[in-house]
């Protein structure tokens, strides 16, 4: 559909710029003296509204002939067909209206001194087609950048999506490491403690695959995630591992990413409560502040153990996940503090 017709706003504004151009042939027709200048307003009106329309069949030519990939020849040759073609139809309508005014006392003979004006006025018409065909080749280009954004945003979109899935693939591989190495390590000394893990942790999988396919969860029930994964490390570690929640009902009702904060849990508990004897803490807090969301995992660990040579890519997956997701809307530090590890995540707050 034609870009000026489509919108109501648009098409008043455009009628609304022929206001002057009716004016400007008013005075040109009452200029030789042919007409009286109330005789040329009564002319001009109707003929400027015509042309109005008439000229919005320039999109149409203008697109089969595109400014950059046409020929000069296609152009000339084109416009000056369609230019022609429209004069006449213009100027055709003109004296079907001074006829009609023809048949009124007050204008008796205006279907004769228009007949005089038929040159002149084929002349401006063809003028008015030309100045139609730059505002169309102007509302083209406009239309083409407008269409080039589009495209770029939705390949924006799919890149990010791609991406995400991608990121987003690479949670459970990464869990499952972790969760498996816990299970070998109770497999030798405990093997009904082993069996039981392996229970805890089938059903964790399956809670996790549930919410895996939605793009985004309430925090409500990424910390109930959080919870059944902590049951399951809970059967190794025993009352060594103590887990501490503050959540704020407000920020409960937020949504975010699925699986965002597992990697973390699981540093906490891999890089954190396992280094130490006499076990640890792992502590969630989730608030909301204004548009914003503020997520801590903070855990304890001993900073004498040494570094595990295995994982390491959990905060890297958060920090890839978070900017795909939310861009530069999203903050995450990872820092150690006085034997404690936080994790920090701040994001807009989406309900």
């Amino acid at each position: 559909m034609h870009p000026i017709l489509a919108s109501p706003t648009r098409l008043a504004s455009y009628l609304a710029a022929w206001v002057p151009l009716a004016v400007v042939l008013a005075a040109l027709l009452a200029g030789p003296g042919a007409f009286s200048l109330g005789e040329a307003a009564v002319i001009a009106l109707p003929l400027a509204l015509a042309f109005a329309f008439l000229g919005l069949s320039a999109w149409y030519p203008c697109k089969s002939a595109p400014l950059g990939r046409a020929g000069w020849l296609r152009l000339a040759a084109t416009h000056g067909v369609a230019a022609m073609i429209t004069s006449a139809v213009w100027v055709f309508l003109g004296g079907a209206i001074a006829r009609l005014l023809s048949g009124l006392r007050a204008f008796s003979d205006l279907s004769l001194r228009y007949a005089a004006q038929v040159r002149p006025l084929f002349a401006a018409g063809v003028l008015l087609y030309l100045l139609s065909v730059a505002l169309h080749y102007v509302l083209l280009s406009f239309e083409a950048a407008r269409e080039a954004e589009q495209r770029e945003a939705s390949q924006a979109l799919f890149a990010r999506e791609a991406q995400l899935t991608a990121l987003k693939s690479q949670i459970q591989p990464h869990f499952l490491f972790n969760s498996l190495n816990s299970i070998s390590a109770l497999v030798g000394n405990d093997p009904t403690r082993a069996r039981e893990m392996c229970v805890g942790l089938a059903d964790f999988l399956r809670r996790s695959l549930a919410v895996g396919d939605r793009p985004t969860i309430r925090v409500s029930e990424e910390i109930t995630l959080a919870r059944g994964y902590l049951d399951v490390e809970r059967i190794r570690f025993g009352k060594r591992l103590a887990v501490e929640e503050q959540i704020d009902p407000a920020g409960a009702e937020c949504l975010v990413p699925p699986l965002l904060l597992q990697p973390l849990i699981e540093n906490a508990v891999v890089h954190g409560v396992a280094t130490m004897v006499e076990g640890g803490l792992v502590r969630l807090e989730a608030s909301r502040t204004g548009h914003r969301l503020r997520i801590v995992v903070e855990n304890t660990f001993d900073p004498d153990a040494p570094p595990k040579r295995r994982g390491g890519r959990g905060l890297k997956i958060v920090r890839e996940r978070l900017a795909a997701f939310y861009g530069e809307e999203a903050f995450f530090a990872a820092k150690r503090v006085d034997g404690r590890h936080l994790a920090v995540i701040s994001i807009p707050a989406q309900a």
